[in-house]
């Protein structure tokens, strides 16, 4: 890995989390699969109820500070983990926030527009804009920071999901992370299992694959918010554009981003009994929770790639925990009489 050290160095970065974040052995769920499974905790990250956004908003807040915003806005989901965590980080370096949040699923009940994330969200003291369905946040965004500019202030527009490739070099480190997690325990992993949503976690992993000379092939996702053909070309582009910054010139193999869509089921954030089941396993298991939204499918692939015989016996494979617990407390009524 020539020059790895350095890959970084010249971009603004604001340390958010302790790292590296643990690996972990699920004994018992390896033992009934007859795959042998870790976890990346990346949940544990602390700040703001931990996930992976952490990483990206690393360089994000990095980029707001360099350029002197005094406020931050990004748009999501209403129960997006990405505006909870940009809330907190803005709190703890003395930003103001805004959050423009969509209505992406069918949801309506009072713990989903009330609890989990969109309860932290305001006690992390950021203004919440919840837009009506079919609004578009990205120009409500957009509108926002013009009017808050023509009053005198500094806005940093932070992307939706953090996916820009500013956003996709916390997740190209991180690949540089899990290579050294690797050399220093003696374990090599055949695959990294993650959740695709907007794009970013998988990208970065992907450029950090290529940028290090290692095989970006082994990063396998499952789409939980785009059809599989988008989030196919979404991700490749954003992998380019991120591998674009840290090897200039350096062209990305086209079979480079790999994603299933086989645990979307009726679309984002719509629980299916697939994602159920892997929670129940996971937490019956290894007491370990992972949240409906994003993780919960893609560990419900994972586990069916292992039992249908898509992962060869013994075959080790990590899985990224990405977090996202507190959007599980907005969900009570999908697990009710279950």
């Amino acid at each position: 890995m020539p020059r790895s050290a350095s890959l970084f160095t010249a971009f603004a970065r604001e340390r958010l989390l302790d790292a590296p974040t643990p690996i972990q052995h699920l004994v018992r769920l390896s033992g009934s699969l007859g795959v042998d499974i870790h976890v990346k905790r990346d949940d544990l990250t602390g700040l703001g109820g931990g996930g992976n956004k952490l990483r990206k908003l690393e360089f994000l807040l990095g980029e707001a500070l360099a350029q002197g915003a005094d406020t931050v806005i990004t748009v999501g989901a209403l129960q997006s983990n990405h505006a909870r965590l940009t809330a907190a980080v803005a709190a703890r370096a003395g930003l103001q926030c805004e959050l423009v949040l969509t209505r992406s699923t069918a949801r309506d009940d009072e713990d989903y527009r009330h609890n989990g994330n969109v309860l932290l969200d305001r006690l992390f003291g950021a203004r919440v804009h919840a837009l009506p369905a079919g609004a578009d946040g990205a120009a409500f965004a957009a509108a926002r920071r013009a009017e808050l500019e023509r009053r005198g202030r500094r806005v940093y527009l932070a992307p939706l999901g953090g996916s820009s490739p500013t956003g996709c070099l916390g997740y190209a480190a991180a690949a540089l992370e899990i290579a050294r997690q690797e050399r220093a325990s003696g374990l090599s992993f055949e695959r990294i299992v993650l959740p695709n949503g907007s794009g970013g976690t998988q990208a970065g992993l992907v450029a950090g694959h290529a940028a290090l000379g290692l095989d970006p092939g082994r990063v396998r996702a499952y789409t939980v918010l785009a059809p599989v053909e988008n989030a196919r070309e979404t991700t490749r582009r954003l992998a380019a554009e991120t591998l674009a910054l840290l090897r200039p010139g350096m062209a990305l193999a086209e079979d480079a981003v790999h994603i299933d869509g086989s645990q979307l089921g009726p679309g984002y954030g719509v629980p299916t009994e697939a994602m159920h089941a892997a929670l129940s396993d996971m937490a019956t298991q290894e007491a370990l929770l992972i949240d409906p939204v994003y993780g919960g499918k893609a560990c419900a692939g994972l586990l069916a790639d292992a039992r249908e015989g898509r992962l060869a016996p013994g075959a080790r494979v990590l899985f990224l925990m990405t977090g996202g617990l507190p959007g599980l407390f907005a969900y009570r009524g999908a697990f009710e009489g279950r």
